[in-house]
């Protein structure tokens, strides 16, 4: 083995180790370069003389600079510069931006985006075009803004969504033209209806899933499912619904209520959601002990109390306390009381669970109304809406009535989205009433078609405008054909006559009547100028002055000498001049129990104020109506009558009251009364009565099927009699009062174009020559 010498060992040790100090040396130097060049870098700055711009045809090269806010002559560094090219670029108008430092000079290179030459939609069948341009961004002769387009897509989808179609796909297609245009294309795949094939709830004990499915806004699809747009899942309508049923208990007492949970789970197929609602009712209260006390030495709590409607015992509902409120703090302004709050103060009792409520009189902060300031309305005056208030500029500022005055704004119809909210005004004692509105339309125009066994098929053709001229006026024109009837109706009204809650207007009607139950035709036109205004909380009176002239004809070939009809026929047309009134009392929707009503009508006209005829005419309705087995049928009763005095005994068949199927059912129109039977051998002549009497008893209630196909069910007997005639002869049968008695069983279809009801019946007690009507089937369809 050959080996060095010792000394020569030494030598390559010391060599080996400077060479390998050295190299370490190196990579350290080599690494601290690396690391410093970076920083060396960031840290240089630039300073430039002139700024140049390329590449730009329609932005001006000013606006550019300043879009980057680098000026001549300022020293930047390179994060600067890196900020302006951030600004230039969010600035939305470039595909590209380029910032380059020459010596010097900033040279700032962009690329524009197109200009929209026209945006088009392709495939949509269910949205149409008028309805999409509405909810994008985009428009023709702007920049086309890919990011804008995208948000664009995204509210089409929406919109999509928001009609259950929770499958469509909205692509957004660019095409470039010449002069850099473009086209924007938005391809769009609808997709199927996703529905709600059931609702359920979870947790109601005191009604049954069907009550509480017809409150809800949300429908489960049934078999007219294309024609119902309320069958689809909207998750806006889950949140309405959540809060109509939370309105639904709590007007019957269920102060506890709340909804825990709705879930919505879509189902395998993707084709259909499962909605379910998961609710606590708690218990029904009533009230309990109802007081009311007085902080106010000039209130006396005694004449308060006297005035409440409320009693103890009556189902508990909030609007009834509000109703309260309003009725107290009314008669406080009443008797020159100002500032004056009530404030009700509610007392639990858990054991006879009863609610006591005192209304405390109080005198609350004196605060006035600034002003009112109005905006949004382009077509309605503000007038219209001021006079929803019932408190102007200068009034004591009262929160309760701010709030109604915002619901009957809302309650106008004419506004899209209407909120009224208070805040200080130059003072700390005063306020501005902002109201904000966004206006929607209230004209219509529709068609539609009745059908019915006594007048056939007919034609419905109306117009009408609730906001007329932005006046808050009424103005309406039908007309309507059926096979045996033609009517022709014009109407306004003016609802605030003199700025008070007085309706004012007028009515021009023409109807043309030969129908095949008599032998004459009718020919009526009528000129009818009213007011109407309230005289209670649920009453209203109707004052009207009618001016008509009617005529009366029978065709030659089917006269009868001798008859009374054609007695009364050769009078030919008559004139009618009359005063009336009808009083209206009401409470089926707004009283004190949400599941019982009365309605109470009479009505009077006094004929002979110039004219042809004199006469009074009377007649009367009363209608009690309440919802048992826990809001499952509607008992209903009836009693309606009238009668007819003629001093000159001149009345004509026209003039005397005439049975229809709306009144009693079970026999056509002048199926009953008075008849002159024998002149001839075909003479059978219905001739009307002075007097009638009519009494309904009735019952609907569901049939056990699904309730989105809407059908229920009825049973009803009908009993009542016309009878008495001015003038009479030894061939008129049944003068004298008779009763008919019938008994029936009706169908109800709410379908999505109109109402259907079938009436089958069978008289229990009629006479010889009555004209009964077994079957009976109306439709009234609006599209």
């Amino acid at each position: 083995m050959n080996t060095l010498p010792r000394a020569e060992a030494r030598t390559k040790v010391v060599e080996n180790s400077w060479l390998r100090h050295y190299l370490i040396g190196f990579f350290i130097l080599i690494t601290a370069l690396f690391l410093l060049l970076p920083a060396a870098a960031t840290a240089q700055n630039y300073q430039f003389s002139s700024i140049s711009v390329e590449g730009n045809q329609r932005i001006e090269s000013s606006a550019i600079e300043t879009y980057a806010g680098i000026k001549r002559g300022q020293t930047v560094n390179a994060g600067e510069l890196n900020s302006a090219y951030q600004r230039v670029l969010a600035s939305g108008l470039f595909e590209s931006v380029e910032l380059t430092p020459r010596g010097g000079t900033l040279a700032i290179k962009v690329v524009e985006y197109p200009t929209i030459n026209l945006v088009r939609f392709e495939g949509n069948a269910r949205l149409k075009d008028e309805a999409l341009y509405g909810i994008i961004e985009s428009e023709p002769r702007r920049v086309l803004n890919p990011t804008i387009a995208e948000r664009d897509a995204t509210n089409i989808a929406t919109a999509y969504a928001q009609a259950g179609r929770l499958s469509a796909r909205i692509t957004p297609r660019i095409i470039r033209r010449s002069d850099n245009r473009a086209d924007l294309i938005f391809e769009i795949f609808e997709g199927g209806v996703v529905e709600v094939e059931r609702v359920s709830f979870v947790g109601n004990e005191e009604f049954s899933d069907r009550r509480l499915r017809r409150v809800l806004g949300t429908k489960q699809a049934g078999i007219l499912r294309r024609l119902i747009q309320q069958d689809t899942f909207v998750v806006d309508r889950v949140e309405f619904d959540k809060q109509v049923l939370r309105d639904f208990y709590l007007s019957r007492g269920y102060v506890d209520f709340r909804t825990v949970g709705v879930n919505a789970e879509l189902a395998r197929e993707r084709d259909g959601y499962f909605v379910s609602f998961n609710i606590q009712e708690g218990q029904q209260f009533k009230f309990g002990q109802i007081t009311a006390t007085s902080e106010i030495a000039a209130a006396d709590p005694e004449e308060y109390l006297d005035a409440l409607k409320i009693k103890p015992g009556v189902v508990y509902t909030p609007s009834l306390v509000e109703s309260s409120i309003a009725r107290l703090e009314n008669l406080a302004i009443k008797q020159g009381l100002d500032f004056v709050r009530v404030d009700p103060r509610i007392t639990r009792n858990e054991r006879d669970l009863t609610l006591d409520v005192e209304f405390a009189i109080v005198r609350g902060p004196r605060i006035f109304i600034e002003r009112i300031d109005i905006e949004g309305n382009t077509t309605t005056l503000d007038r219209v809406i001021r006079h929803q208030f019932r408190a102007v500029e200068g009034d004591p500022f009262n929160p309760r009535e701010i709030r109604e005055s915002a619901e009957r704004i809302r309650a106008l119809g004419f506004f899209e989205n209407a909120e009224v909210n208070a805040r200080e005004g130059s003072s700390p004692d005063s306020v501005v009433v902002d109201v904000d509105v966004v206006e929607q339309p209230t004209g219509s125009l529709s068609f539609g078609g009745t059908y019915s066994t006594n007048d056939g098929i007919g034609l419905v053709v109306r117009f009408a405008e609730t906001n007329f001229l932005g006046r808050g006026q009424a103005l309406s024109l039908s007309f309507s054909t059926a096979s045996e009837i033609n009517d022709y109706v014009f109407s306004f009204t003016e609802p605030a006559f003199l700025g008070r809650d007085l309706a004012a207007g007028f009515r021009l009607s023409f109807q043309e009547a030969d129908t095949d139950e008599v032998r004459f035709a009718n020919t009526v036109g009528e000129f009818r100028p009213s007011i109407e205004f309230p005289v209670s909380d649920y009453g209203r009176l109707n004052l009207r002055y009618t001016a008509q002239n009617v005529e009366m004809e029978i065709d030659s070939s089917e006269a009868i000498a001798g008859s009374i009809i054609d007695a009364e026929a050769a009078r030919s047309d008559i004139w009618k001049s009359s005063l009336g009134y009808t009083y209206t009392y009401d409470t089926r929707r707004k009283g004190l129990d949400v599941n019982r009503g009365i309605l109470l009508e009479l009505s009077q006209d006094f004929g002979g104020l110039g004219g042809d005829y004199e006469f009074i005419r009377t007649s009367g309705k009363a209608v009690a109506e309440t919802r048992v087995f826990h809001e499952e049928i509607t008992l209903r009763a009836s009693l309606e009558g009238g009668a007819l005095y003629s001093p000159n005994k001149d009345s004509r068949v026209n003039d005397r009251f005439n049975i229809r199927s709306q009144q009693m059912r079970g026999f056509e129109p002048y199926g009953i009364g008075p008849r002159e039977i024998g002149v001839s051998a075909t003479q059978d002549d219905a001739l009307g009565g002075n007097y009638f009497a009519v009494a309904r008893f009735e019952a609907e209630f569901p049939l056990g099927l699904p309730e989105e196909y809407g059908i229920d069910g009825g049973i009803f007997f009908d009993i009542g009699s016309v009878w008495g005639l001015d003038q009479t002869s030894a061939n008129v049968l049944y003068e004298d009062f008779s009763l008919r008695q019938v008994i029936g069983f009706s169908l109800f279809w709410e379908t999505p174009v109109g109402p259907m009801r079938f009436n089958f019946s069978k008289a229990l007690k009629k006479e010889q020559f009555d004209k009964e009507q077994n079957f009976d089937f109306t439709l009234e369809a609006r599209f």
